[in-house]
């Protein structure tokens, strides 16, 4: 089982009440192989909502308790993405997975950069909430950015 986040493969879950299709991802979408997820909507945000940036830090700040995500119009929704990371989290765990291919840049799911807080398109070195939990838990975390057939064939070869 790979886990994947939900607008990866279409849903409209987007911050925005769109996706982010990936057309890699399509053809196994009713494989029966990956277990889409959203933590910002598992953790009560609604779609559409501001959007949102991790403001002192990255993900592992935020878990830690020394930075907290705030929605564009001010709004600390720090507590709503602790939760969703947590929620897939235990769903990850109760699948047995081992690898989740996540949304570039999303303050919930980046994995090696996010946005600053600024909400002015500035990125910084981290991941986001949901991949810094799922990372240490042992859990690998790519995005979409890193994605190729190879690589998706492969992860999903280790699945058994």
């Amino acid at each position: 089982m790979l886990l994947v986040s939900s607008c990866l493969l279409g849903q409209n879950v987007k911050y925005s009440g769109g996706s982010n299709y990936y057309q890699l991802l399509a053809k196994y979408d009713d494989s029966g192989l990956l277990l889409p997820v959203c933590p910002e909507c598992l953790g009560q945000l609604l779609v559409p909502r501001p959007p949102a940036e991790i403001e002192g830090g990255t993900g592992r700040d935020v878990l830690a308790g020394g930075a907290r995500v705030y929605s564009k119009d001010g709004s600390d929704v720090t507590a709503n993405f602790i939760s969703g990371a947590e929620a897939v989290l235990k769903l990850a765990q109760q699948a047995g997975v081992k690898y989740a291919i996540l949304k570039a840049r999303s303050p919930s799911c980046g994995a090696g950069k996010v946005y600053n807080g600024s909400f002015d398109g500035t990125l910084i070195n981290g991941d986001g909430v949901t991949t810094a939990l799922l990372k240490q838990y042992g859990i690998t975390v790519y995005t979409e950015l890193d994605l190729t057939a190879e690589l998706l064939e492969k992860l999903l070869g280790n699945e058994g």
